[in-house]
């Protein structure tokens, strides 16, 4: 049986919600599958919302409903399957309640598209897993191809497509900008039959990207090392009520040479990439972590500390920083990370137990986890397969840097966020600015693991370059 990609435009729902003091009045067509063979319709469909305002003819900000950007959000985190979000309430447990960023996006004037996708937990009735990689993305291109499919059938511009999303989906809307029309894909979409179009993205929001995944360890030890005391917090909606555990714990010896090790090893991978800071200068770590890449990720930091001191902020209690008339001259970039504190443990994400959400992103439909990393591999303590390289590659923003198919992104990390290193979003801003694309790279400050937020800057951001 195949599907129609074919967009119904008669068959929708005008709706109006209030939250947060704000009302708004759209129309919401939802649950439209956009591949022609799905091998999991309950998240290989979108839902799309459009301000009502522009079926009245009106127009918002100077847009008309032809010439309105679209909001592209997806909601996958941790890598695994992202539903077909709806605007309303947050589930992100950081948001506490607040709207979403499909309801702000719908009163900010655009139209919303939120597409779901398969991740790691899918499976099919034999138990086969369905969402390994590069499931996530093929599916989000097929959703883009979609709307280009339809471009004379819905409101909202498919050739001003803003990509969205946090951490696992931060990094797919990463992956989105620079991967598009990349011809590795075109057999899993063809697969699928998936629009005959292109999927690239005009621009892409990414809030605290979790990519770069096979450079990750060494990235993490680089950040946390000498930090060998670990603390996750662990917070789960369970029947409406939070329930929280701590994992707690301190780094063996062994772990605490190998962190020595990975060290090293993030050295010599930050000095093969050949990056340059803005005025030119090379980017490389020696042997022990220090550098001059060291001293650009710490510029961030410090840009950050000076704009929250600008707005008023203590900073007295940190004495790592260093204020000299009300100007922010120092910060020791290790005392700040023993101030944030380390999450996980050696390795932080190719886990030699095959334990981590990532090795079973990197599994196969028979075998549910596999080592992404020839370090993982080597120290496995469970006999773990290794991922096919390619495969792995494919699901890394960095492998597509070079071929620039989106000119625009906006990438946002915390000073506080623990997920993973602070360095390899860092590092994925200054390989895009190498290229001649326009990039908007900030740490706000005392932001942990979060997304969604500072909408009415992103919103800002999207009206200045469409």
């Amino acid at each position: 049986m195949s599907i129609s990609l074919d967009f119904n435009e008669s068959d929708y729902e005008v709706r109006t919600l209030t939250l947060d003091g704000i009302t708004i009045r759209f129309r919401a067509f939802e649950d439209r599958v956009y591949v022609e063979h799905p091998v999991d319709a309950e998240h290989q469909k979108l839902n799309l919302y459009v301000p009502e305002e522009y079926y009245e003819g009106k127009t918002i900000h100077g847009y008309t409903g032809k010439t309105v950007p679209i909001f592209f959000s997806n909601a996958s985190g941790a890598y695994a399957s992202g539903p077909a979000d709806r605007p309303g309430p947050s589930f992100r447990l950081w948001a506490k309640g607040k709207p979403n960023g499909l309801f702000y996006a719908l009163a900010a004037g655009f139209v919303v598209a939120a597409p779901g996708s398969r991740g790691r937990t899918v499976t099919d009735e034999k138990g086969r897993f369905l969402g390994c990689a590069p499931a996530h993305i093929v599916d989000l291109k097929a959703a883009v191809r979609y709307l280009r499919h339809n471009r004379d059938r819905i409101m909202g511009d498919p050739e001003r497509i803003i990509s969205n999303g946090t951490s696992a989906g931060g990094a797919l809307s990463a992956l989105l900008g620079t991967s598009g029309n990349s011809p590795v894909f075109e057999p899993y979409l063809k697969e699928l039959g998936a629009a005959g179009e292109r999927d690239d993205v005009y621009a892409a929001s990414c809030f605290t990207p979790v990519m770069n995944l096979e450079h990750s360890d060494m990235a993490y030890e680089w950040m946390f090392h000498g930090v060998n005391h670990y603390e996750l917090h662990i917070v789960k909606n369970v029947g409406g009520e939070l329930l929280e555990s701590w994992v707690k714990g301190d780094m063996t010896e062994e772990q605490q040479k190998e962190s020595d090790i990975l060290v090293a090893r993030f050295a010599d991978y930050v000095n093969g990439l050949g990056l340059k800071d803005e005025d030119g200068r090379e980017l490389t770590l020696k042997e022990d972590g220090s550098g001059s890449f060291r001293d650009y990720v710490t510029g961030f930091v410090m840009a950050s500390a000076q704009k929250a001191l600008d707005e008023g902020a203590d900073l007295s209690s940190m004495p790592w920083i260093t204020v000299e008339d009300g100007r922010v001259t120092s910060l020791d970039l290790a005392a700040h990370a023993r101030y944030a504190t380390r999450m996980k443990q050696l390795p932080a994400f190719d886990q030699w137990d095959l334990g981590s959400p990532e090795n079973e992103l990197f599994g196969t439909a028979d075998t549910r986890f596999q080592h992404f990393t020839q370090y993982g591999k080597e120290h496995s303590v469970v006999n773990g397969k290794l991922a096919d390289p390619e495969v792995v590659a494919m699901m890394n923003p960095m492998t597509f840097v070079e071929d620039r198919a989106c000119r625009h992104y906006r990438i946002r990390f915390g000073t506080l966020d623990r997920d993973t290193s602070m360095a390899i979003s860092a590092i994925f801003a200054a390989a895009l600015r190498r290229t001649g694309v326009e990039v908007d790279y900030a740490m706000p400050w005392e932001v942990p693991h979060a997304g969604d937020y500072e909408m009415d800057q992103l919103f800002a951001w999207i009206r200045e370059i469409c």
